[in-house]
């Protein structure tokens, strides 16, 4: 179980660490001279840097304006091991993470629960949205300064980072970090740290902000034995 739980804190918890492309460059400096900072970013043929405030800003108000989500993913796990699927969001409150390589778990939130779902065992534990990192990134309105603890802004080249901690997640502290394009502020990319030191990186393609999902993917199968914690269904 502990593993599973893991596995869902890893994967959802948009430390999104930048890429490991980026994982070796240093981070740009938003508060340095604003004639050196142009200056590197012309160099880079990178937008021109912007304030912390308003980074975040833009941040959230793509993250806020994405109410509906498809689109493949692609993780490596702290074993460095690949998996590739497919993500539906439907906000507030749905959201289905589908592995196709290899086609073992599902992760499916219904709006108030969030399963993960071993297709192999055919079993599935339960948690309440609110006991993972999914509840304000699915929740109606998102806010990164209200909802977690903001620990740094950063720009490098093309892309903006916006590193974040929760400290309320079951099993204690993640840090997050959340990779946007510069340009578009769209979500390219996540990396997870949980509170053991365990990291995964989630890379978002063909992303899809106009199509409905499939209500029925973010059904969860009440009829599967399940391990629930802190998650009683009446």
């Amino acid at each position: 179980m502990a593993k599973r739980f893991r596995r869902l804190v890893l994967l959802l918890w948009p430390a999104i660490v930048a890429a490991a492309a980026f994982a070796q460059q240093a981070p740009l400096d938003l508060t340095a001279p604003a004639m050196a900072a142009q200056k590197s970013a012309k160099s880079k043929g990178a937008p021109a840097p912007i304030s912390t405030d308003e980074a975040l800003s833009r941040a959230n108000a793509w993250l806020d304006g994405a109410r509906v989500m498809s689109a493949d993913f692609v993780q490596i796990g702290p074993n460095g091991r690949r998996s590739e699927g497919q993500l539906s969001v439907a906000r507030p409150g749905h959201m289905r993470f589908e592995y196709t390589d290899p086609p073992r778990f599902e992760i499916i939130a219904d709006g108030r629960s969030v399963a993960i779902v071993d297709k192999k065992l055919n079993t599935q534990d339960e948690y309440f949205i609110g006991q993972t990192p999914l509840k304000f990134l699915l929740s109606d309105h998102i806010d990164l300064a209200r909802d977690t603890h903001l620990i740094n802004v950063s720009q490098e080249g093309k892309t903006i980072t916006v590193e974040l901690e929760d400290r309320a997640a079951l099993g204690g502290t993640a840090h997050l970090s959340l990779v946007f394009d510069a340009s578009t502020f769209a979500l390219k990319q996540w990396t997870v740290i949980d509170a053991q030191g365990f990291q995964t990186v989630v890379t978002l393609f063909n992303v899809d902000l106009k199509t409905n999902p499939d209500p029925a993917l973010f059904h969860i199968d009440e009829n599967l034995p399940a391990n629930q914690l802190g998650n009683r269904r009446r």
